[in-house]
């Protein structure tokens, strides 16, 4: 029996540049264990930071090792819509792109046009799932309680002396402190700020406004933060409920991405009936946005009250050592090799469909 082509796409022009190539390795190595090697034939593709694709050979190179190359060549625009010719041979994608340009719908967008399956959430839900303002409408529609929040745009807070403290005023009047200031399409905590105050508020506006035109500012909470992944298509399945634990401000960039510095608790410690909520509404979330194959969902349980309040949905959660969604899969009896082997069938399965 022949095996089937995979074209695993990684890299980007994203802040999380170096985070899709960890992701990438472990799904290459997962790819060649056990009963995978045996039915998949793995072709790697890197794509660099100005967006140029470069095939296997190069791609493999900076998957041994595990690092983008130090210099690229010169730029050349010419080149974007070039694809190298083993693409054409690429019978199903594993895209494994984290941020903008990634997990936005434009990749998807551009997989769709190759007519080619691929691992994940489609354009629109890939798009809701990113924009953070998209998501909650979503949510809200879905009747997920969540927390209170305020919708911000770029032309508000670079506005006229008028404008911005009357600005300022609405979140305080609506939020109150602590509250956090987020650009709305970007992923991993990145332009993310936690603020106090009204100066630290109106520097979070200005730093989170050069990021992104839409901004969103949200309600603390004091709470425990917890996570659900999902899996599957039509009918999709929640893993355990794991918990999330660090000694940072919040959960920020550095603190996801850097060993040691948060701990991932699963299963999480709670009653049987709140990790039941949470899965019910991590599969709700997975639904409003129209997910597929994959997605991570978190949420913030207030544990005084009991209440389950939902933060966001990852339609492509990273798949790093550190990383929660395999971890929650693994502790749920779905093996990384086997997990990876259940995206790539889901992903021929939707495509037939």
């Amino acid at each position: 029996m022949s095996k089937l082509r995979v074209g695993l796409l990684f890299g980007g022009r994203s802040g999380e540049h170096e985070v899709s190539i960890i992701s990438a390795k472990a799904i290459a190595a997962a790819l060649g264990r056990d009963k995978n090697a045996e039915k998949y034939e793995t072709h790697p593709f890197y794509i660099d930071k100005e967006g140029s694709w470069h095939g296997p050979q190069v791609a493999q190179q900076v998957l041994n090792a595990g690092v983008a190359p130090q210099s690229e060549e010169e730029f050349d625009k010419k080149q974007l819509w070039k694809f190298p010719p083993e693409a054409a041979q690429i019978e199903v994608w594993f895209p494994i792109l984290h941020g903008p340009n990634g997990e936005d719908g434009t990749i998807q967008g551009l997989l769709t046009l190759m007519r080619v399956p691929f691992v994940g959430t489609g354009v629109m839900g890939s798009a809701v799932g990113m924009d953070k303002l998209a998501m909650k409408t979503a949510f809200e529609r879905a009747q997920l309680p969540q927390v209170k929040y305020v919708e911000v745009t770029r032309d508000r807070v670079w506005s006229n002396p008028c404008v911005f403290p009357k600005l300022c005023d609405e979140i305080e009047a609506k939020l109150g402190y602590p509250c956090f200031v987020k650009p709305a399409n970007l992923g991993s905590s990145v332009g993310i700020s936690k603020v106090r105050s009204r100066e630290e508020l109106e520097a979070a506006l200005d730093s989170a406004a050069s990021y992104d035109r839409r901004l969103i500012v949200e309600a603390g909470v004091e709470a425990r933060e917890v996570e659900c992944a999902v899996l599957g298509n039509e009918n999709p399945k929640a893993s355990v409920v794991g918990e999330i634990t660090f000694e940072s401000d919040f959960y920020d960039y550095e603190t996801k991405y850097t060993d040691g510095k948060a701990n991932l608790l699963i299963p999480a410690q709670i009653p049987e009936a709140i990790a039941a909520q949470i899965q019910e509404r991590a599969i709700q979330a997975f639904e409003a946005v129209d997910g597929a194959g994959l997605a991570r969902v978190d949420f913030f349980y207030l544990e005084a009250s009991g209440e389950i309040l939902i933060n966001e949905i990852n339609t492509l959660p990273g798949f790093t050592a550190l990383s929660m969604y395999p971890q929650l899969w693994g502790k749920t009896g779905v093996s990384f090799p086997e997990l990876v082997d259940r995206l790539l069938q889901l992903a021929l399965e939707r495509h037939t469909n």
